[in-house]
């Protein structure tokens, strides 16, 4: 299995509207996808003040690399890009093999 992490940074004018959108999309594309084992999304809530101002997270788990390498170049995955970019500052994305 693959873990994809994304740690996202929302722009300051980004409505609590489109990032729900943002959030629904990442929700929905496991099903539109195959080798996508599950999405997670989460707000941070963690009380250290050490996020560095990212304040969600997306987790994913692929079946395998294949999977992760199918789902990079995907029609979804790339609407799923063209709906998030619009709304981030930054992100980080990190990947690791379970």
């Amino acid at each position: 299995m693959i873990r994809h992490i994304l740690l996202v940074r929302f722009k300051s004018t980004a409505s609590s509207e489109s990032i729900a959108t943002v959030e629904a999309a990442f929700q929905s594309i496991a099903s539109k996808i195959e080798g996508i084992d599950s999405v997670e999304w989460g707000e941070n809530n963690s009380q250290e003040g050490k996020n560095q101002g990212f304040t969600h997270c997306v987790l994913m788990t692929f079946v395998n690399e294949e999977a992760r390498d199918l789902y990079l170049p995907h029609p979804e995955h790339l609407a799923l890009i063209d709906i998030f970019r619009p709304t981030i500052e930054n992100i980080i994305v990190f990947d690791y093999r379970v």
